[in-house]
């Protein structure tokens, strides 16, 4: 299997995770019963995932880092938010409205122990760094003078890094963060979305999406043709966690290309045509 293929056989297994999770959380089943099904369905997706890494062998260690760094936290990070739901909403007293809070409240407070246990590496992955991924989210290299969860001890050598459940508990315990606060501030909403415990990343380069926003930007895109450019970049910047620097610079080279000077636009209608032209065989 090459890269392409393993990529796209995981997009399809995590869109369909998070359709399910959805179609679920709109029944009028509470919530433990819904935590109980969604569990399942959770357990069955990242077995599946498991399966699928164990046919492909990854190209080098940036491709092996993103998948534990990544990927396969956001599945495990489902399954941990779910089933500390689960044990929250199944233990939670019948109770007056006061001390309904309270113990929403207590849950909330008992996150803190997490936080501050791990809080040198949490601010290395919510600082996005990068210079000890090596050691963090490589198989087979556990550096024992490192912090480490208590659950590496029984962990899968072949489907597990030093680190990687730590980076699922941050992102499960986020949205827990968020589904007590809803309890504590008394709000009758819908379960929060799990679909962003994955983030997008632009990967292609800067000058392709500095090219695209000033074309989205000339075309009167964005508020009916009434926002600004720089509120558009800034826009971008917050939305895909992303420095665009100079961009008046960067239109300057754009400019100065001798041949296509809008490749990336000329890019974008060639990958669309033929993608169509495959829709129509």
């Amino acid at each position: 299997m090459n890269r392409e293929n393993f990529r796209k056989k995981i997009d399809q297994l995590w869109k369909q995770l998070t359709t399910t999770v959805d179609q679920i959380n709109r029944s009028d089943n509470d919530m433990v019963i819904r935590a109980e099904e969604i569990l399942m369905e959770t357990d069955t997706a990242i077995r599946q995932l498991k399966d699928i890494l164990k046919q492909y062998r990854f190209s080098d260690w940036s491709d092996e880092i993103f998948f534990f760094k990544k990927t396969k936290p956001q599945f495990v990070a489902v399954y941990i938010y779910y089933s500390k739901v689960l044990a929250i909403e199944a233990s939670k007293p019948y109770a007056d409205p006061h001390a309904l809070q309270a113990y929403y409240e207590k849950e909330k407070a008992n996150l803190l122990y997490f936080y501050n246990e791990q809080k040198e590496f949490i601010s290395y992955y919510r600082r996005k760094s990068t210079y000890l991924d090596k050691k963090y989210f490589l198989r087979f290299k556990i550096d024992f003078k490192l912090k480490l969860s208590p659950e590496l001890y029984s962990y899968d050598e072949g489907f597990s890094t030093s680190h990687d459940h730590i980076v699922s508990q941050i992102l499960g315990n986020d949205l827990l963060d968020q589904y007590l606060t809803g309890k504590i501030d008394s709000k009758d909403r819908q379960e929060s979305s799990i679909a962003h415990i994955q983030n997008l990343e632009w990967t292609a380069p800067k000058v392709a999406l500095i090219e695209l926003l000033y074309s989205l930007h000339q075309t009167k895109c964005f508020n009916g043709g009434h926002s600004d450019l720089a509120e558009i970049f800034r826009w971008a910047e917050n939305a895909l966690n992303i420095n665009l620097g100079n961009y008046h610079k960067t239109l300057g080279e754009i400019r100065l290309r001798k041949t296509d000077r809008t490749k990336f636009i000329t890019l974008l209608k060639k990958n669309l045509d033929q993608y169509l032209d495959d829709l129509d065989v």
